[in-house]
């Protein structure tokens, strides 16, 4: 082999790309997470965005900018719905119990 042609094989190899890029954090989640995970919810765990940023780049992203961006997108379907926020489908509170009748006496 030619030193140009070795110098060429070691450029193309050195130019390799990041797949996430250009990625939205859910497409991440899908190509990524779905397999072991069902949902997105509850994997932050009330985890700061940072310190879950770093450990996805540590264990599963391929960048920074895709683990940070994994993080946001975890931390927001994490947050639980604002306080009196009624779910579809969901019972109607109870209202107070009443108070008996005066029973009448004959």
């Amino acid at each position: 082999m030619t030193l140009a042609a070795a110098a060429m094989l070691t450029a193309t190899v050195a130019a390799a790309q990041n797949l996430d890029a250009g990625k939205s954090p859910a497409k991440l989640f899908a190509d990524g997470c779905a397999t072991c995970h069902r949902s997105p919810r509850g994997l932050a765990k009330g985890r700061f965005t940072l310190t879950l940023s770093w450990f996805l780049k540590d264990h599963y992203a391929t960048s920074v900018d895709s683990a940070r961006a994994l993080a946001a997108y975890l931390v927001s379907v994490d947050e639980s719905p604002p306080r009196g926020a009624a779910k579809a489908g969901a019972k109607p509170p109870r209202s107070a119990p009443r108070q008996p009748k005066p029973v009448q006496s004959q």
